[in-house]
């Protein structure tokens, strides 16, 4: 198996060879998977995040579903992730650690409420673990959110045979990819 630093690597690399047009056309397939989930369709209050330009795309996504549901974006807090309600473009500003869009207003602390979580990740196995990038933002929020189903997006290649896990890391329920 791989080390983590070889994975992360690898698929930087992979990541790098996609066109802006391939990055869309991928990830537009992996979201409407998402939107035909029965539990996505049921859920009032669902966890997104503001892709940066090497993750799957989620701006139109997020665009289309605010104002049907409660979607809350991750905001970088220290080491930390709060979570904050989109409202709508106007809401975002340039988050202070990575430059990612991150919602303004108050801090969403019924972490029991929601319901769904779309994860972003480095890489997945297909037993569901999910290595980020290497700060443990996401698996120190997800031991919060417990009752929340956790997906996981990525692009094809992005789902590995096996990859490194630590006690720590929090595996997803399902794993989506194009």
């Amino acid at each position: 198996m791989l080390e983590k630093s070889e994975v992360r690597r690898q698929m930087r690399e992979l990541k790098r060879q996609l066109t802006p047009e391939e990055k869309l056309r991928r990830s537009g397939l992996i979201m409407e998977q998402v939107q035909q989930l029965p539990a996505f369709r049921k859920a009032k209050v669902v966890l997104l995040y503001w892709s940066m330009a090497d993750e799957v795309q989620t701006h139109d996504f997020v665009e289309k579903w605010y104002r049907d549901k409660v979607l809350l974006l991750p905001c970088v807090d220290g080491d930390d992730l709060v979570l904050r309600q989109y409202t709508g473009p106007e809401c975002l500003v340039a988050g202070e650690q990575f430059g990612i869009g991150e919602p303004t207003g108050p801090v969403w602390d019924n972490l029991e409420s929601v319901e769904l979580i779309v994860v972003p990740g480095v890489a997945f196995d297909r037993r569901n673990n999910r290595m980020g990038r290497g700060r443990g933002f996401y698996d120190r929020m997800l031991k919060s959110t417990p009752n929340a189903i956790k997906i996981g997006i990525a692009y094809r290649f992005q789902v590995l045979e096996e990859i490194p896990v630590e006690a720590f890391d929090v595996p997803m329920d399902l794993v989506i990819h194009d």
